[in-house]
């Protein structure tokens, strides 16, 4: 799939973020969370969370990194790459850009990982220390 190439390189790498790549990120960030709580009617996600996006320089994809509670986050990222189309349809509407972008869904397991390691940490802590 030629997207999965296109998001191996780093392209955020390349040059700092400008002020308008920001406040379009952040704009979308903010739309895309409430279409997707009052458009989508989909039982098969849960409460879904945009944590981060990320621009191509060019405006032409958008990846949307989530988090999700209460559904499964293969099904959640399966059925929101679906109706990634409807979405950016609605998102033409209520932006006053150029060009609205391809947006790509994918589940951000940090959050996961971060809950992992902290309970880690607290197991390695509340065990007693081996006296010899």
């Amino acid at each position: 799939m030629f997207f999965g190439y296109l998001f191996e390189i780093d392209f955020m790498a390349k040059k700092p973020a400008t002020d308008r790549t920001v406040r379009i990120s952040e704009q979308i960030k903010k739309d895309v969370s409430v279409l997707i709580q009052r458009e989508m009617r989909d039982p098969r996600i849960g409460l879904v969370t945009i944590q981060e996006v990320q621009l191509t320089p060019d405006y032409v994809h958008a990846k949307l990194f989530f988090t999700v509670l209460g559904a499964d986050s293969a099904v959640t990222e399966k059925v929101l790459n679906e109706s990634a189309g409807f979405l950016r349809n609605h998102l033409f509407k209520m932006l006053r850009i150029h060009t609205v972008p391809t947006l790509h869904f994918v589940f951000d397991s940090s959050l996961e990982k971060a809950i992992e390691l902290s309970s880690l940490i607290d197991a390695a802590n509340s065990t007693p220390p081996v006296e010899d």
